[in-house]
């Protein structure tokens, strides 16, 4: 699968590889598709992804050419096109899992035979020491055991052996390498010893190691089925948005209804959708209204209601009334395609702090098996073959580069999967490392900290109608009107369920208000400048309660019917019910808050007020393109600065902050300008987007410390540093059974990202 990036003309293309045992594989491949001419690759063991960035000229087979001569290869999908040549991402899926599932079930029954021969190797080391059993001759025994051992090497083990022949061809050293010489070693000397005699070889009395070599093999096959299922798991995100994809559409064509695949809808088919059925694709509603659960999309549990001309989206579902709307997006455009593929794209992306364990990962292994040849060299030297052979063979085997490669990469992906279950959509990995150490959010009013909807707080009437029949007066005025605070007056009459007259004659004057005959009553409505212009005498009352309401945020419009002042509509841009809260956790978390805004002084400090920001952190009066020079200020100040804005007007300052935060309700615009889009574009969220980065860099480093500290302080064990003092020396069984779950226990943390709330 591949696209353009826009910025660069560059081809991305990505590709699922199959084979990677290890993070040294990852390193491999990446080196290798690196030294083709343009392109710049990023290779994730954690989901087995190569994302390749490269010019025209490099093309898929290219690629793949390189995969496979590194000694690895693709998953190959099954078709994954219709008639129309669209992509289906369900069947996309549904091809690698079925891969996916068939290769686990084939570990699965290896591990099942290895841990069968195994018992039966160590039931036959040990049975001569029941005294109520008849002895085995020692030579039957010990063929006994080869015969046990031979199928447990040489095809349990086999996906070590070949992996260890491919690298041995192509200059690799992984994983393979390791487990394939540390358990060879123990097999090659115990069939040398049982067979010692007949060809003439004299050894001291040493044992057999058979048991080494199967259980070894079985332990780490153990660990890897384990780790198969749980790195599975860590993609669930993925695999539950993908399934969220409904099946078929029923589409009006030529007058008729009918029933179809969700892959033959067209732009601008009819959709009908009834209650309780998923909405097929992207458009916006014709005819009909409901109650839609877009959890999906925005992480909000709480359904939205729509109407005519609202959007809707693919795999929404549909909680009560029926519509018919037009498709817009179909296939991989919809909203559910792109967020899909922005995860993935992230999952697969590598943070700055993954870079050490990505260098030590690419000379792992030879510093392995240097350090068990030193080891068996020394041992030999100063104890013998028996204690030379068992260090050396732990050493090999209990060093992991696993857990190393995992550390990383499985907490970013468990963390992207739980922000997009959430409505939190993040860029790649370094956004995600970013977030957590900023100190200073920048917050843009209208839209962020407010709904960006205004609407009617106050009605002050002083005419001698009643109320209703002032607001109807003053609404029918604008019923024309396109302005904002026009419509919010007409939304208040429709509310209260006023029926508003034609106006007659009506007249906009721009930046001021209108006027139109109603009834006929001449109405004017505005602001104080245009009643001065129309002669419009304002009692000083009247004049004082403007001010009330401008101190409190407010807009007050102006009324007057006939020649005469008549009331206020007081109209505000109301802050959101969680703005409060949202704010006083980033405070509480020690993150500085300000607001940015073009209204007035007095209205953005009272705003500021509502919301709990401090009046010393406000920036009124400010021009939309003048924005990031706010930014830039604090910034000056020392600060690392996160931008919330909607993603349109708020463009250049959200490029400008370290950390840009787009608050959005699935726009693609939205999902292009920030690093980070709040789906819902609630502050709540945001503060839970920067709660996720900073559990995941947590989870990330305790990862780290894990794989770096497993590493430095069992393999100097393994080598026998402690024998001389305590004469304890490491089973390479043991060893190898620490080594298998060393990864599991890394991925298993990552995981507990999912249940941590945020």
């Amino acid at each position: 699968m591949n696209k353009r990036d826009k910025e660069t003309e560059n081809i991305k293309t990505t590709m699922k590889i199959r084979g990677m045992h290890c993070a040294s594989c990852a390193v491999v491949i990446e080196k290798n598709l690196n030294k083709l001419p343009s392109t710049k690759a990023s290779v994730n063991y954690a989901n087995e992804k190569a994302v390749v960035e490269h010019s025209a000229e490099i093309n898929e087979t290219d690629i793949i050419k390189t995969i496979r001569d590194s000694g690895y290869d693709i998953y190959q999908p099954q078709d994954q096109t219709t008639h129309t040549g669209r992509t289906t991402i369900a069947k996309e899926m549904t091809a690698e899992e079925v891969e996916r599932q068939r290769d686990l079930k084939n570990l699965r029954f290896k591990v099942i035979i290895g841990a069968i021969l195994s018992i039966g190797i160590m039931v036959l080391g040990y049975i001569n020491l029941i005294p109520s059993i008849p002895q085995i001759p020692m030579k039957t025994q010990n063929i006994l055991m080869l015969l046990l051992a031979l199928p447990v090497q040489f095809w349990v083990g086999g996906v070590f052996i070949h992996g260890f022949i491919k690298g041995l061809k192509h200059r690799n050293a992984n994983m393979d390498t390791l487990i394939a010489i540390g358990t060879l070693t123990a097999f090659i000397f115990s069939t040398i010893v049982v067979f010692a005699e007949e060809i003439g070889i004299k050894l001291p009395d040493v044992g057999t190691y058979f048991d080494v070599s199967a259980v070894v093999i079985t332990l780490v096959l153990l660990g890897k089925y384990f780790e198969a299922r749980a790195k599975g798991r860590a993609n669930s995100a993925i695999k539950k948005l993908a399934g969220l994809a409904p099946k078929t559409a029923r589409v009006i064509r030529n007058g008729t209804e009918s029933d179809i695949s969700i892959n033959d809808v067209a732009v601008g088919d009819e959709i009908v959708v009834r209650p309780g059925e998923k909405i097929p694709v992207d458009g916006v509603i014709i005819t009909g209204s409901s109650s839609i659960d877009e959890s999906m999309v925005t992480g909000e549990s709480i359904p939205a209601d729509k109407g005519r001309g609202d959007k809707v989206y693919g795999a929404t579902i549909n909680k009560s009334g029926s519509f018919t709307f037009k498709a817009e997006k179909v296939g991989q455009d919809t909203l559910l395609a792109q967020i899909i593929k922005m995860v993935e794209e992230a999952q697969g992306s590598k943070a700055p702090i993954q870079r050490l364990a990505d260098v030590i990962s690419g000379y792992f292994v030879p510093i392995v098996i240097s350090i068990a040849i030193a080891t068996f060299v020394a041992w030999y030297v100063f104890a013998g073959i028996t204690i030379a052979l068992i260090a050396g063979v732990a050493v090999i085997v209990i060093a992991c580069p696993c857990a190393l490669g995992l550390a990383t990469p499985t907490a970013i992906i468990v963390g992207m999967g739980k922000g997009a279950e959430n409505g939190i959509l993040i860029k790649d990995a370094e956004s995600l490392e970013r977030f957590q150490k900023i100190n200073a959010v920048l917050l843009d009013k209208t839209g962020t900290i407010t709904k960006g909807k205004p609407e009617v707080v106050n009605v002050y009437n002083i005419s001698n109608l009643s109320e209703n029949n002032f607001l109807k007066l003053s609404a029918a005025t604008e019923k024309r009107s396109e302005h904002p605070l026009g419509q919010a007056v007409v939304k208040e009459s429709e509310k209260r369920k006023i029926e508003l007259p034609d106006p007659k004659n009506f007249k906009s004057i721009s930046g001021q208000g209108v006027k139109a005959e109603i009834e006929g009553k001449l109405v004017i409505k505005g602001n104080e400048k245009l009643m001065e212009k129309e002669k419009i005498k304002l009692p000083k009352d009247l004049l004082k309660k403007a001010e009330v309401f401008a101190k409190e945020g407010k807009t007050p419009i102006f009324t007057a019917i006939d020649g005469e002042a008549a009331g206020i509509i007081a109209i505000a841009d109301m802050v959101k019910n969680d703005s409060k809260e949202a704010i006083k956790r980033f405070e509480n978390a020690f993150i500085d808050v300000y607001m940015v805004t073009g209204d007035n002084r007095y209205t953005a400090e009272a705003i500021a007020k509502m919301a709990g920001i401090s009046s010393g952190k406000v920036f009124a009066k400010v021009a939309p393109e003048d924005k990031e020079e706010k930014v830039r200020q604090l910034q000056n100040e020392g600060l690392s600065v996160a931008m919330v804005g909607d993603g349109i007007n708020d463009a250049p300052a959200l490029a400008a902050a370290d950390i840009g935060v787009a608050m959005g309700t699935g726009t693609d615009i939205a999902m292009e300008t920030g690093q980070i889009t709040v789906m819902n574009g609630s502050l709540n969220t945001t503060y839970s987007a920067w709660k996720l980065s900073r559990n995941t860099m947590k989870t990330i480093r305790q990862n780290l410390f894990w794989a770096f500290g497993y590493n430095v302080v069992l393999i100097p064990i393994a080598a026998g540093i402690l024998y001389p003092f305590t004469g304890f020396i490491l089973n390479p069984i043991i060893a190898g059974g620490v080594m298998a779950f060393s990864s599991v226990t890394v991925v298993t943390n990552s995981l507990r990202l999912k249940r941590q709330r945020i």
